[in-house]
């Protein structure tokens, strides 16, 4: 009886194993390591990657080749009879000790390092034909990595473009990377410092010649990148420049997802932000300021037009703004005959903004439009309607009385 067939067995899924331009094992020390510590490592870009095996798909530490300065061989380590061979990397802030099995590991980690800092395949190592072949392909690929990777700080902005988008944004970094004003494949680097409370702005030249480009200092320095031109700014100002970064990505108003009452469904609320201090008028420490009593002039600040003149009548429009500056229009009796003694106007209460004296005698029809306007300013309010009518018909009896005595006289 044939047996059941078993089910297949579907390898796990493992991360892909990453691609290096060349990989072996390879011994590491450290300026802080006390011994040499084995990694399997790989070399991709301008970058060392160290694993813990040759299986595993993600690294444990890596080193950036952007600050190289050379390759140096080193004698055995402790007595004559170690077969090892040592190597060391020289980096512009510190110097990495290697450990190899073989001359020929050696030489290939050295072939292979040199051909992405320096873009060459170098002539001056003990290698083979295959070995040159293997350098010149990887030398092909990195020239096309290069060929489309541009630095973060890289920006297209002149030069007063740069110097001003250090200056609004300090928290970004002080090191920005422009292309040069002279055209070509020439770039600028601007930095900006604070000195003494000033800002001091300088400019560096970085010529391009060839695969490399070359810091125009007092002694050139040759860097095989950008990324190593930044590297060498980074590094010889101990750490004193950084690369500018702009981040706009970050949200200045507060929200949530919130609930809606009406349909459940999910929707962003955005809580609503404050008005600032100081967008309109600073009120008084005391308090709101309180308004004159007495409209003098229109105020534009105020956003309403002023009340229309009638033309008939006449308007008495004081120069100063004194509260206590009074406005007095006398009578002129008439020399045939005494005017009878008006009876004296009851006396007005003070208003509840700034007091007003008791006007006097006033003549005419002016004195009854003044007074009449001046009550219905200083007394808006319903409440003192019946004190202006009282003193309206009080005026009237006075008029009446002005007329009767003028046609006596006549007679």
């Amino acid at each position: 009886m044939a047996s059941a067939l078993s089910p297949l067995r579907v390898p796990k899924h493992k991360g892909a194993l990453p691609s290096h331009y060349y990989e072996s094992f390879l011994e590491k020390k450290g300026p802080h390591d006390q011994d040499y510590k084995k990694f399997w490592a790989g070399l991709q870009g301008c970058t060392l990657y160290f694993y813990n095996s040759n299986r595993d798909s993600q690294h444990v530490e890596k080193l950036g080749l952007g600050a190289f300065v050379r390759l140096t061989d080193e004698a055995p380590w402790g007595s004559s009879g170690d077969p090892d061979i040592y190597f060391s990397l020289v980096l512009c802030n510190q110097e990495i000790k290697f450990k190899v099995e073989s001359l020929e590991s050696r030489e290939m980690w050295k072939g292979f390092i040199l051909t992405v800092v320096e873009l060459r395949v170098p002539s001056n190592l003990t290698l083979l034909p295959g070995h040159l072949y293997m350098m010149a392909e990887a030398l092909a690929k990195e020239e096309a990595r290069r060929a489309f990777e541009v630095p973060s700080c890289f920006l297209e902005v002149s030069r007063l473009e740069a110097q001003l988008l250090l200056e609004r944004y300090p928290d970004c970094g002080n090191l920005l990377l422009r292309p040069s004003g002279n055209g070509g494949d020439d770039v600028s680097v601007t930095t900006r410092q604070t000195l003494k409370g000033k800002s001091v702005v300088r400019h560096y030249k970085v010529k391009r010649e060839g695969p490399k480009y070359v810091i125009d200092v007092e002694e050139p320095f040759s860097c095989a990148s950008l990324d190593a031109v930044i590297n060498y700014f980074v590094s010889h100002t101990n750490n004193a420049l950084v690369p500018f970064l702009l981040d706009e990505h970050y949200e200045k108003v507060l929200g949530h997802v919130e609930a809606d009452k009406e349909n459940g469904e999910s929707v962003w609320v955005a809580r609503s932000t404050p008005a600032a201090p100081g967008a309109g008028p600073a009120p008084a420490s005391d308090g709101p300021k309180q308004l004159p009593p007495v409209p003098i002039t229109p105020v534009a600040s105020q956003g309403r037009s002023p009340p229309l003149l009638n033309q008939e009548e006449n308007y008495v429009i004081p120069t100063g703004d004194d509260p206590a500056a009074t406005y007095v229009n006398g009578d002129v009796p008439s020399p045939s005959r005494p005017v009878p003694k008006p009876r004296k106007l009851a006396k007005v209460p003070k208003p509840p903004i700034a007091p007003k004296p008791e006007p006097k005698g006033l003549s005419g029809g002016l004195a009854k439009k003044l007074a009449v306007g001046s009550m219905q300013t200083l007394f808006p309010t319903t409440g003192l309607a019946d004190l202006t009518a009282e003193l309206e018909e009080k005026l009237q009896r006075r008029r009446a009385l002005e007329r009767s005595a003028g046609h006596a006289g006549d007679q």
